[in-house]
């Protein structure tokens, strides 16, 4: 068994974004009075359950990663987050270097703050910037001002931490090619070290998809999200920054560890509701209700809602899947005759890399990305 990645899901907002259909909860719908505060002492005593939990389910000595997602994590209080660290530290090898990462909102941190977070032993934070134009963050319900990520990102730095990170959010309604010009470059203009750039999909049940089923909004069409996805791909390079991954771009040296353990299907235990874990071919998932969850671990119980165990023939498609977003893509040695027949004709119409072909392994171009999801589709039908 290889070393072993935690997520650790905090699953608590302030205020729910208009696109979210994320596992999160704001204090009105948990019906709770007070601050986050509150609750995020028991909730962690939880988690802290499900680590024992995982020590004597797991015979893994080394952990190489950590990464607490949400919600909105930074709303914990960092004593609170740092408990976590802590116990994960006294029943694993934690590696020296290991990556610690806190998902962040940039309204939720100060430069007091951060530097306690990175006394508790966190070394990267990912800010939730999404856009830096004004109409964009109202559309998405943001509650930042474009001007608070130039202060978060400085007081990270000055707190000390190592790698920081930048998400963006691409295709909102109303928003122009330029105006994602203007988020891209107030970006890298703050030299940040690692940018991820995500499409806006807009899920069944959210305030926006009402909003877009009434026609009070319109998503922008395929060419202008194409155009935008290339876009935030070359002047990241330009700033010297490398795709990696489909939607992330860094600096040598500063990917996300985390992240990659994910696409290359290593293994992680997932803590907290909703979380989902995978362990040599098992995956398992939480119950999802922040109460149900506790519940059943105060009261000695398992929180896992379900398992399977992945076939061979699954764990050799989701390879595909999760290799060829990534800029190693696909060795030919993991592909069949047949399946290189198939897309052989990618290659001709400048999907696919011809020098890394002539190599042995197939690779995305930026225009293969944009199709990313057709072509596995002809490797794995």
């Amino acid at each position: 068994m290889s070393d072993l990645s935690f997520y650790v899901h905090i699953p608590y907002c302030v205020k729910r974004c208009g696109y979210c259909d994320f596992n999160t909860y704001t204090p009105s719908e948990l019906r709770i009075g007070g601050t986050l505060e509150t609750v995020s002492g028991d909730y962690i005593d939880a988690v802290l359950r499900e680590i024992l939990i995982a020590r004597e389910k797991t015979s893994v000595v080394d952990v190489s990663t950590i990464f607490f997602g949400g919600g909105t994590p930074s709303l914990l209080p960092p004593r609170e987050l740092g408990r976590v660290i802590t116990a994960i530290q006294e029943k694993w090898n934690l590696a020296s270097d290991a990556e610690i990462t806190l998902e962040a909102n940039p309204d939720s941190v100060d430069a007091g703050k951060l530097v306690e977070l990175r006394a508790a032993g966190f070394n990267r934070i990912s800010f939730g910037m999404q856009s830096a134009v004004p109409h964009v963050l109202q559309v998405l319900d943001r509650t930042h001002k474009p001007e608070n990520i130039a202060k978060v990102v400085s007081a990270a730095r000055a707190a000390g931490f190592e790698s920081i990170s930048l998400d963006l959010i691409y295709g909102t309604p109303g928003e122009s090619l330029e105006d994602f010009r203007t988020s891209v470059n107030a970006a890298l203009d703050l030299g940040v070290d690692h940018l991820s750039a995500y499409a806006l999909i807009v899920e069944s049940g959210t305030k926006l998809a009402a909003q877009v089923r009434r026609g009070d909004l319109t998503m922008p069409d395929d060419d202008l999200m194409a155009d935008m996805y290339l876009l935030v791909d070359q002047l990241c390079e330009n700033s010297g920054l490398f795709w990696y991954e489909l939607s992330n771009w860094s600096k040598p040296n500063h990917e996300s560890r985390h992240n990659i353990a994910y696409w290359r299907n290593a293994n992680w235990w997932g803590l907290g509701p909703g979380a989902h874990s995978h362990l040599d071919g098992v995956r398992w998932w939480n119950v999802k209700h922040p109460s149900v969850y506790k519940k059943a671990l105060f009261e000695g119980q398992s929180s896992i809602q379900d398992r399977e165990e992945l076939t061979a023939q699954q764990i050799s498609d989701e390879s595909i899947m999760l290799s060829i977003r990534m800029r190693g893509g696909i060795s030919f040695g993991n592909l069949s005759p047949t399946q290189l027949e198939k897309v052989a004709p990618y290659r001709q119409s400048g999907h696919l890399d011809s020098t890394r072909w002539e190599e042995g392994s197939l690779q995305l171009t930026p225009i293969g990305r944009l199709i990313a999801d057709r072509i596995v589709r002809e490797l794995v039908v």
